[in-house]
């Protein structure tokens, strides 16, 4: 069995660890949740079994092809997710990354096509290039919902309609996740943009290359650049920085669906 071929068992568990994240956020069934993260780890199990196996096809398919590297990212985004874990806990999480990794991994299972061509140019570059990116967007990912819940559980709080013994994170964790996940997804997303345009200079012997993937990035750059600088130079408030993210995230998605529109 190929890693194509895994893509959907992992998908399917994904699916389930959605579901029971979801059925987690109940006062009454809360043991789901856990359910659903223990889930989720099985899951990028499967998907990381699947990058594996994905070497022994011939030709092996590039990551740089846009499914694979979505896919990737969404795998990540699950790796990124237990570590914090680890510092931060916040099960709650699970309920906004296991539906996102799933759509990653569905989309890659029906959207990957027979590999062409090797792309010229530095295959470390492009290695790494597409590593750093997809570890980057995946943080930020990460930062994204957690601004998101933030906001939620803030606007439930301030309304009092907090349930006492709600599953999800408190504000204070929710804002330490998305802290650490936006500085180390930033310093990810600039090493990555780093590794292409040397990519690019080892490929086309030119520094920018110019175009609608490369002008979008840096854009997008600017943006978290904008939103790391205001959250540690000016002090912004914790609900901002949580709006910030969760906007930029938003933003940030729209570009890779754009531009896998386009192509």
């Amino acid at each position: 069995m190929d890693g194509l071929a895994l893509h959907p068992f992992a998908a399917a568990t994904y699916l389930a660890a959605s579901i029971a994240a979801v059925a987690g956020l109940g006062v009454r069934v809360r043991r789901a949740l856990r359910v659903g993260v223990w889930l989720l780890a099985a899951a990028a199990v499967v998907h990381g079994f699947a990058f594996f196996e994905l070497h022994g096809r011939e030709p092996t398919p590039p990551l740089t092809e846009l499914p694979l590297a979505v896919s990737f990212a969404a795998w990540l985004l699950v790796l990124s997710f237990l570590a914090l874990q680890l510092r931060v806990p916040g099960r709650g999480l699970a309920v906004l990354v296991a539906p996102a990794a799933f759509l990653g991994t569905v989309f890659a299972a029906f959207s990957v096509s027979a590999p062409g061509a090797p792309e010229p140019g530095s295959a470390l570059w492009s290695h790494l290039h597409v590593l750093l990116a997809s570890a980057g967007f995946a943080l930020l990912g990460v930062a994204g919902a957690a601004g998101l819940l933030y906001l939620v559980h803030h606007r439930a709080i301030k309304r009092h309609r907090a349930a006492p013994h709600s599953a999800l994170p408190s504000l204070e964790a929710l804002d330490r996740v998305g802290a650490l996940a936006l500085t180390i997804g930033f310093l990810l997303l600039t090493l990555g943009v780093i590794t292409g345009v040397l990519w690019v200079e080892t490929r086309e012997a030119r520094f920018w290359p110019g175009g609608l993937h490369a002008n979008a990035a840096l854009g997008v750059w600017c943006v978290y650049a904008v939103l790391l600088l205001q959250r540690y130079g000016r002090g912004e408030t914790a609900r901002r920085a949580a709006l910030g993210s969760a906007l930029g995230f938003a933003l940030l998605l729209l570009v890779v669906v754009g531009i896998g529109v386009v192509r």
